[in-house]
């Protein structure tokens, strides 16, 4: 793990907070297992917990101060419950109560150190331009009144002209410099800025022509995965290359295409979750688990963290992972404004993942 800045030796076993803001007030909780891989990733940093693997996301705009204190409380229930790794962006709008919140938890003891905690935050598509990527992360870390976070992603494949804005409007899109962007990343990890650099959203292409020029290859690839979008052609390319996988909307996440939620309203998971005594939830999270992967989930509600946790002393059975592996495939998160299509210029999605959606 020497190209992860000096995280050799800490512990595999991670607990994870994903700080976000949507209007629905949920933070999120995630973890990453342990992992049966054809080659192990050696450039994944681990931060240490207590138990278990999971990362807490703050993935709620933070456009008012009473969002702004609710996401600050979540984390620092979240910290209390035993959440050691956040996962946050700049265009989240979540980055200052977060930092706060890590802040107060000092303070008031909750945490010994900064060391304790594993902070993920994430560069937005306005700034995807070579000269604005250190500036950026400095902002970042103003934000969070930190020295470095332990991963930093390009959040989306793309670059927009114009301010930061959410969603991006498809004419001020142009092509990203994949070489130049990933220069300056590489920059903010050999300045300690950052203990690892990464991606978000990058399909098998956009790795290509990233690892085509990387001195420091991407630790992290984060991307929407979970039992109703199981992306197995990426997941197994990452595996071959050493990049470890992390899934945002583990749970299906919210209703981007108004029909309804894929992975909370299985049938498939729901008689699997009955005949096992545990929640949907729970089935979804633990067989991302068991696929090696780092998942990210939202909660506001201390009692759905800790369920979210109680998914290591158990596991699938086999007949459980057949069912699941039959689920129809069907991506959801998508923009209003169709910038990152399934088929448009910027997709986010394999052609080889289509292969497998549902009609």
């Amino acid at each position: 793990m020497a190209q992860a800045g000096g995280t050799r030796g800490r512990a595999r076993c991670q607990k994870v907070l994903q700080i976000s803001g949507d209007r629905n007030l949920r933070a999120a909780s995630a973890w990453q297992p342990r992992r049966r891989r054809r080659r192990r990733c050696r450039r994944w940093p681990c931060a240490r917990a207590t138990r278990g693997r999971c990362r807490w996301s703050a993935w709620a705009r933070c456009s008012s101060p009473l969002v702004h204190e609710a996401t600050k409380n979540a984390v620092l229930a979240a910290i209390e419950v035993g959440f050691r790794h956040f996962d946050t962006a700049f265009m989240y709008g979540t980055e200052k109560p977060l930092g706060e919140a890590v802040a107060e938890a000092l303070r008031r003891g909750l945490l010994q150190s900064r060391e304790e905690l594993f902070v993920t935050s994430k560069l937005w598509c306005s700034q995807n331009h070579p000269d604005l990527v250190l500036p950026s992360l400095r902002d970042t870390l103003k934000n969070l009144q930190m020295e470095y976070v332990d991963l930093y992603l390009i959040h989306w494949p793309v670059c927009v002209n114009g301010p930061p804005r959410f969603p991006s409007k498809k004419e001020d899109a142009v092509p990203l410099d994949f070489e130049g962007v990933w220069r300056a990343m590489e920059e903010c990890q050999r300045l300690g800025l950052a203990k690892a650099i990464g991606v978000s959203n990058f399909t098998t292409k956009h790795l290509d022509r990233v690892l085509a020029v990387a001195t420091i290859p991407p630790a992290v690839n984060q991307v929407e995965l979970n039992p109703a979008w199981q992306q197995r052609t990426l997941r197994a390319y990452c595996a071959d290359r050493g990049i470890h996988v992390a899934a945002y909307s583990p749970l299906g996440g919210q209703n981007w295409d108004g029909q309804g939620n894929a992975v909370l309203d299985s049938v498939v998971l729901a008689e699997i979750a009955k005949a096992r005594g545990k929640t949907v939830a729970q089935v979804a999270l633990r067989w991302t688990h068991e696929q090696g992967v780092t998942c990210i989930v939202k909660s506001y509600n201390k009692e759905r963290l800790k369920q979210n946790l109680e998914i290591f002393d158990w596991e699938l059975t086999e007949e459980d992972r057949l069912k699941i592996s039959q689920i129809p495939q069907r991506k959801v998160v998508q923009t209003s404004s169709g910038l990152f299509s399934e088929e448009g210029e910027f997709t986010s999605v394999d052609p080889a993942e289509l292969n497998n959606v549902e009609e």
